[in-house]
């Protein structure tokens, strides 16, 4: 192993003459995060030409070719950001690549390969995982004698990516305490941690790992190679299910500690990053950043010097929705809770001035099951003091409640009901300005002729909110006078569709 760090050490000194034809140094910013009263340093190697690190050690790996191989052109597999450090280094050294990319690889990677490639980059999509299709750029290349470019597990790409660590310590930054590093396959963690030990020995280093993707956790606790049998893919620039050989080894002695977190910390962590800095990583490249904000929650980060990363933003727009939805669970925010309540008129209304008068609604999933019991799913969204406030009030009073958060029916936002028991219903489409009060001036006026039997709405994070309601009726001549109360409120409305109705209560 001292012979591996030995020539480690001589590669990412070399590796600074070579790298910087790609491009230079990425930025180190000071960072603010709430409640965290530390000096936290923000290597953002999002700002680098293709938006992530990968660039480092493809062309630091793929400049170290022979001549002879390098005439062949290249092979490697990739779940997006290595394919793109890749194709940017076959460009420039006018030598092909095949690159092998999941099936499943968002697009915004896909066609940032196309772009840096510029016609010496070949995608081939195969397989559901990075491994299948890691395995099918491993058989292409022996069968064909080409240069695997190993996105990970090899020298001369770790020592690539560590010099994101050199650039730290020639940045002048004089001590680092702490250094959270996100952990996928184990190549960038690798070389920094290594570095950053020679130059920084009493540093920590803190790895970061998906909770459904601790291969190296697993690992390093074993003191083996741990294959993971399946892998989350939220983070897919993570998803990886055995970690490096040599990677491994490199953090054997040199990684104090790895911790996990989850997919909803990262989104929170995505969330802070634009009310803080202004810019937004893909999930796998914040998860440094959730790293740290787990990390100080459960340790005295006070006055400390702490570097992580921002290692990429090739995110596909499509799942900024995810993101925004789960944000606020990850920071303790938002909880789903599960009541039950009378089945009657104005019920859910006197369950919400009682209890959550102060207290921001952020959703309401609720259908007609029973004629005398009713099960309404309500959303808060409330700082963790308030909400830990709010269930004391809610155990004081005897409300049956129950927290269920993350729950598959709510992560799907199922909704059950039983249209038999609808009495005369109408369903109507509602708009209404996000405000507070807004909706409970409706469910006040509407409360004294109808019950509710139906009720989807959801924070989209617009200024507008949007419910689909559905309104029950002991008297079927109410139903025209509802209409008109909605009609003069505050609220836009329009009646469902009457093809629509009938697949709703058929």
């Amino acid at each position: 192993m001292k012979n591996n760090t030995d020539k480690l050490v001589e590669e990412i000194l070399r590796a600074r003459t070579r790298i910087y034809k790609v491009n230079k140094p990425t930025p180190l910013d000071k960072f603010n995060l709430d409640n965290i009263d530390a000096n936290i340093y923000l290597k953002r190697e999002d700002l680098s030409s293709i938006n992530a690190y990968k660039w480092r050690g493809a062309y630091n790996a793929i400049t170290m070719l022979p001549k002879c191989d390098l005439k062949k052109g290249v092979v490697a597999a990739s779940a997006g950001n290595h394919a793109q450090g890749v194709a940017i280094s076959a460009k420039m050294l006018e030598i092909k690549a095949k690159i092998y990319m999941p099936k499943s690889t968002p697009k915004i990677k896909q066609k940032a390969v196309e772009k840096h490639g510029g016609g010496y980059a070949e995608i081939i999509l195969i397989g559901d995982t990075y491994n299948e299709a890691s395995d099918a750029a491993l058989k292409y290349a022996e069968e064909n004698q080409i240069a695997y470019i190993h996105p990970f597990d090899n020298l001369y790409t770790i020592a690539g990516q560590a010099t994101i660590a050199d650039e730290v310590i020639l940045s002048g930054v004089d001590n680092l305490d702490y250094a959270f590093i996100q952990i996928g396959g184990g190549g960038m963690i690798a070389g920094m941690c290594v570095w950053l030990k020679i130059h920084y020995p009493d540093i920590k280093i803190i790895g970061v790992e998906g909770k459904d993707q601790d291969s190296m956790k697993q690992s390093l606790e074993q003191g083996r190679l741990v294959t993971l049998d399946e892998v989350d893919r939220f983070c897919d620039g993570t998803a990886v299910r055995t970690p490096g050989k040599l990677c491994f080894e490199f953090c054997q002695g040199n990684v104090d500690e790895v911790i996990t977190v989850s997919n909803e910390d990262i989104c929170s962590a995505i969330e802070k990053s634009w009310e803080n800095g202004h810019f937004i990583p893909e999930p796998s490249g914040a998860m440094g950043i959730a790293g740290l904000i787990k990390y100080s929650e459960s340790h005295d980060l006070t006055d400390k010097n702490l570097l992580t990363i921002v290692s990429g933003s090739n995110m596909d727009f499509s799942k900024l929705r995810v993101i925004a939805a789960n944000s606020s669970i990850g920071s303790n925010r938002q909880k789903y809770f599960r009541f039950e309540i009378g089945e009657k008129n104005a019920s859910l209304l006197d369950l919400i001035n009682t209890y959550f008068a102060d207290i921001n609604i952020s959703a309401f999933q609720y259908g007609k099951t029973s004629d005398d019991k009713a099960f309404p799913v309500i959303a808060f969204d409330a700082e963790p003091e308030a909400m830990a406030e709010l269930k004391l009030n809610l155990d004081q009073s005897n409300i049956n409640f129950s927290d269920i958060t993350g729950d598959a029916d709510i992560q799907y936002r199922i909704i059950n009901y039983n249209s038999s028991k609808f009495k005369n219903p109408i369903f109507m489409h509602i708009d209404f300005a996000e405000r507070e009060g807004a909706l409970r001036e409706l469910l006040k006026n509407t409360s004294k002729i109808s019950n509710i039997c139906y009720f989807n709405y959801f924070y989209t994070g617009e200024v507008v909110g949007r419910a689909l309601m559905g309104f029950e009726f002991d008297d079927i001549s109410k139903q025209a006078e509802l209409i008109d109360i909605v009609s003069k409120s505050s609220v836009t409305s329009r009646l469902v569709d009457d093809e629509v109705l009938k697949r709703l209560i058929m």
